[in-house]
């Protein structure tokens, strides 16, 4: 059956139409996806994501390209989300052992580490370390404006910013 045709009646609802549809484009899929991720495992679950995502949105396909295309563009947000999300997931473990590391040495040396000291830990440095130079460190937002090559009203904002994931986590520490 043409392929026009079936997108039509997959469009319609037409569960039946829609199997043979993406099994035409799966081979061309998942060989795109080997070496787009370099992953061959990556690959196959991108590639079953991307095939559960055009089930749901087979009614936006609008024929202005081929459906392998659509198909195409589909994973590779797919694939591009999950990268960032593995970014954000390194970040964050990162962060975790540097502050548990951090935690240790504070220790080691005999020098108290605070639920505050701890909360700080959690923040981005791009925040942590305004509020370490204005709190701790008692320098102006100028001063901090200068040393972190940033203008002083984000400073501020950061600072702001800042203080307020600081009380939230200290509020969830206190639930705890």
């Amino acid at each position: 059956m043409e392929e026009h045709k079936l997108i039509k009646r997959a469009q319609r609802g037409d569960s039946q139409a829609m199997a043979p549809l993406l099994h035409a484009h799966y081979s061309f899929l998942t060989k795109y996806l080997i070496k787009m991720t370099m992953n061959p495992e990556l690959a196959e679950d991108v590639a079953q994501e991307t095939m559960l995502k055009c089930i749901e949105k087979i009614h936006q396909y609008n024929g202005k390209s081929k459906f392998s295309s659509w198909m195409i563009t589909i994973a590779t947000r797919i694939y591009i989300d999950q990268m960032r999300r593995t970014k954000v997931e390194k970040q964050w473990r990162d962060r975790e052992q540097a502050s548990r590391r951090t935690e240790w040495q504070i220790k080691a040396q005999q020098e108290e580490w605070t639920d505050v000291m701890q909360a700080l830990s959690k923040l981005g440095y791009e925040w942590r370390l305004p509020i370490l130079l204005k709190h701790y460190y008692g320098y102006s937002y100028d001063e901090i404006a200068d040393m972190m090559d940033i203008r002083a009203g984000t400073v501020k904002s950061r600072i702001h910013h800042g203080l307020q994931q600081l009380r939230k986590e200290l509020a969830t520490d206190e639930k705890d």
